[in-house]
């Protein structure tokens, strides 16, 4: 059984890992659309395949490529340069090339006799339908107006959203077998409480149709005064408002107020456009940018930091102008609205129509016995996740009425989750079991990976053309042309797909079993490690590069080492794969009188030093082994003993935990008798291992030799080779910044030239043979090589391991281990040879290096 610690290991990376999180795109989009998949696609020229993507979540993309508020371009990663992507554009030349109604998915369940009853033919009246019709439900759609869409249809005006692809996107509804009653008003043609028993359950989406005015000011219910809501809903069905003057002042800072200013100077009567808005200046409007230089260029004067005074009117009572003041301030030190003003700083401005864009509110003239309970905001009261009504059982609210959503898409998203918990409902089913708001809604996404923006081409969000303003502002014609092929491909191919796979990037033994981190270890919680193929622990290289990588510092090393641990005690102490056999037969041999000895320091002199060498280095080279024991011995006045026998970690990396301290203990007793104070290492792993469970100190010899100096004559004596090389810095002691310092002066000293290779020091990567996966794994161990050797920028290597000093001379590169450069001739592309030395060379090896210690014993 696994230890608690590594299954809360487990279930932290879990909880956290950023590996199937969604981009910050799909994360902020209420409807989460797969905006990465689609703009992906768009960029390849596939433009079916990404409408078909779009469609999987938005029946009214057309639309929602002109009028969406895209939440998603203000979280793109791209604004950390201040450059979003153009998604809505995006969205939009994907609907308008390959939308073909056609290819709209028809499918409805069987009919399954309810009947659900919607009020508001709005953007979250009509999800709800669509989603509800495709469930089997018996739909019938309420509107007040004959035209669909709601405030799309008559809040919006029509050069941003040509009426015609409302009702070709809204015919979806129809197709589906949705029936409309348009024109019907719920309250005064049917009462609600008749469609509350008529129906089996009701959904009230009447959206926030009521403008506001500033009721503290005196006249203001003067002739030309106008809300937001009544203006645009009278230009949008008439192309024109018939007590409209000359002189338009439309007060507010928002989307609403722009919608008013550029629908005023497209109307033939209207010579002058002015805004008055609190705000100080354009940058805190809360107007999208786009909308407030589009007013500005079609001729709207505006007036920051202003707010009415007092209206003027003539005899008739009709609007002749405004007194103006200064708005000093909009919000108190806690936050909230709370303008501040100088009414010493006022002025006169000429006008004959005033438009307050100043906010909406909810109609709920409907309900004509207030069956329905408003909050203190003025919206139907429901459950936020359910949606369904706190006084009426079989009713459910969406879009602004829910007081859940501000935007279209947000709206949409409202009707998806009352459609949802309307079918429950009908279905008597628990309407909150495994739900959460983050699978139905807009959410903060877990994925925050920095990114080196040096390393990404800069390209410029590309502008949609518009008509000129000239001509735009006399008709009601669409403003915006959309994108060309091109400029779309081009546009989409800026996106970076944002994602957290860097440890899968850089782990090829992860993909090989997982598309992320999280997925695999819910795998082995959820089945248990016993039930999991236990080549996947073994293939771990333990090389702790996934670690590096990570933005959160994941350690997966650490739990694979515990579950081989685990495996291990479930056979009986054994390794459980056959590949682990010989690997345990050398490792005894290795750490057997056979081929171990130890010696203490010669002609009387204590030892203070040990010499071990380790398993690679004495398996490939004797003579070097014994080169550096005379190093040392000079070095050190002769205060230098040896041990060769293995340090027994491999048994430990491989799971055989008994097995490695009972051989470390061989070691360790081989050091006492020596009675050296200090161990000095040729091998990483080895360096580690003594660091740990030696009682002795350790230093690498590599650190030792930047105190002691070189051999003797050996200073500058690749001064003349014609070799660069590249150094190859061991994964086990990737932290020990020391080693990777010390070899670079050594090499430095002995004078070879070298450029670093890719994925260096604390970052390099692993030579294939870590975690001992190499008789197991072979394939893996092949194409983990490989890549290293793809990091190499020379076909000359240095290594101060010996392991991968062999290892990257298997996959082809001069591979040379530092002894070599310490103490052999200079070195140069003459001196290239196969030393590779394995199996029963490895052997022989072992045992001349045991004969060469047997002359200093």
């Amino acid at each position: 059984m696994l230890k608690k610690e590594t299954i809360d290991k487990m279930q932290e990376i879990i909880d956290d890992c950023m590996g199937d999180s969604n981009p910050a795109c799909f994360s902020s989009c209420p409807m989460q659309t797969d905006i990465k998949e689609y703009v992906r696609l768009i960029g390849e020229g596939d433009g079916d395949g990404a409408i078909k993507v779009i469609r999987e979540k938005l029946f009214i993309p057309k639309t929602l490529g002109r009028i969406c508020a895209h939440p998603c371009e203000e979280n793109c990663k791209w604004n950390e340069m201040n450059n979003p992507m153009s998604i809505a554009g995006l969205k939009r030349y994907a609907a308008d090339n390959f939308d073909i109604s056609e290819n709209w998915d028809l499918n409805i369940k069987a009919d399954n006799g309810m009947k659900v009853a919607i009020i508001g033919a709005g953007p979250a009246g009509a999800q709800a339908a669509l989603d509800l019709r495709r469930e089997g439900f018996q739909i019938t759609l309420y509107d007040k107006l004959q035209v669909y869409g709601g405030m799309i249809g008559v809040g919006i005006p029509e050069y941003r959203i040509p009426r015609h692809i409302i009702a070709e996107e809204y015919s979806y509804l129809e197709k589906l077998g949705v029936q409309f009653q348009m024109g019907v008003e719920i309250g005064r043609d049917i009462s609600f409480e008749k469609l509350k028993e008529d129906f089996d359950a009701v959904l009230v989406a009447t959206g926030k149709q009521l403008g506001r005015v500033d009721k503290s000011l005196e006249n203001h219910n003067a002739k030309g005064v106008f809300t937001a809501a009544e203006y645009l809903k009278e230009i949008a069905l008439t192309g024109n408002c018939a007590n409209v003057g000359e002189k338009v002042a439309v007060i507010g800072g928002g989307d609403v107020a722009m919608d008013c200013a550029r629908s005023s100077i497209r109307l033939e009567s209207v010579k002058e456009v002015h805004s008055l808005c609190l705000e100080k200046d354009f940058d805190e409007m809360m107007a999208s940018d786009y909308e407030s230089q589009g007013a500005l260029d079609e001729g709207t004067i505006f007036h920051h930091a202003r707010a009415i005074k007092k209206i003027l009117t003539d005899e008739n009572n009709r609007v002749k102008g405004i007194e103006i003041k200064k708005c000093v301030s909009i919000f108190d030190e806690k936050g909230n609205f709370s303008p501040e003003f100088d009414d010493s700083d006022t002025s006169l401005l000429e006008v004959d129509t005033i438009v307050f864009a100043i906010g909406q509110v909810l109609d709920s003239s409907f309900d004509k016995e207030d069956s329905l309970k408003l909050n203190k905001f003025g919206n139907f009261q429901c459950d936020s996740l359910t949606l369904q009504s706190s006084s009426e059982e079989n009713v459910f609210i969406a879009g602004d009425a829910s007081g859940h959503s501000a935007i279209v898409i947000q709206a949409m998203a409202t009707g998806r989750r009352a459609a949802k918990s309307i079918v429950r409902y009908l279905n008597q089913e628990d309407l909150k079991a495994n739900r959460n708001i983050e699978d139905e809604d807009a959410y903060e996404t877990k994925l925050d990976v920095p990114l080196d923006w040096d390393s990404v081409e800069k390209v410029e969000r590309r502008t949609i053309s518009q008509l000129p303003a000239n001509l735009r502002i006399n008709s009601f014609n669409e403003v915006s042309l959309g994108f060309t092929k091109e400029e779309a491909e081009k546009e989409a191919s800026r996106c970076i797909q944002c994602e957290c796979k860097l440890c899968m990037d850089e782990c090829l033994m992860l993909g090989d079993f997982t598309d992320c981190p999280k997925t695999l270890f819910q795998e082995y919680l959820d089945k248990g490690f016993e039930n999991m193929d236990p080549i996947i622990a073994y293939s771990c290289n333990l090389c702790k590069q996934c670690t590096i990588k990570c933005p959160n510092d994941f350690e997966l090393e650490p739990i694979f080492d515990e579950i081989r641990k685990e495996y291990v005690k479930n056979n009986h102490g054994d390794s459980p794969l056959k590949g682990h056999k010989d690997l345990d037969e050398a490792i005894a041999l290795d750490c057997s009188q056979e081929t171990s000895i130890y010696m203490k320091a010669q002609d009387g002199k204590d030892t203070k030093y040990v010499l071990i060498p380790g398993c690679s280095v004495p398996a490939s080279m004797p003579g070097l082994v014994e080169d550096t024991l005379v190093h040392l011995k000079e070095a050190l006045d002769g205060e230098v003993g040896g041990v060769l026998q293995c340090c027994a970690i491999p048994s430990n990396m491989i799971g055989e935990e008994d097995k490695f301290k009972d051989r470390f203990q061989m070691i360790q007793e081989s050091i006492d008798e020596t009675g050296a104070d200090v161990i000095v290492t040729l091998c990483p792993s080895c360096y580690l291992t003594f660091e740990k469970y030696a009682t002795q100190e350790v230093i690498a010899y590599w650190d030792l030799i930047r105190d002691i100096g070189l051999p003797k004559g050996q200073r500058g004596i690749g001064e003349n080779s014609d070799i660069l090389f590249n150094i190859h810095d061991s994964c086990p002691t990737r932290h020990v910044t020391s080693h990777h310092e010390n070899v670079r002066w050594i090499v430095s000293e002995l004078g070879y030239s070298f450029e670093e290779m890719d994925n260096n020091r604390e970052n390099t990567r692993c030579c294939g043979v870590g975690g001992m996966i190499s008789g197991v794994n072979p394939d893996l161990e092949d194409r983990v090589l490989n890549r290293r050797v793809d990091d190499a920028t020379t076909d000359h290597i240095i290594s101060y391991c010996g392991s991968c000093r062999n290892s990257m001379e298997t996959g082809g590169l001069d591979s040379i281990h530092i002894l070599e450069l310490i103490h052999g001739t200079t070195y140069t592309s003459n001196s290239v040879v196969n030393r590779n030395s394995v199996g029963d060379q490895g052997v022989e090896n072992r045992l001349e290096t045991k004969e060469r210690f047997y002359k200093y014993k």
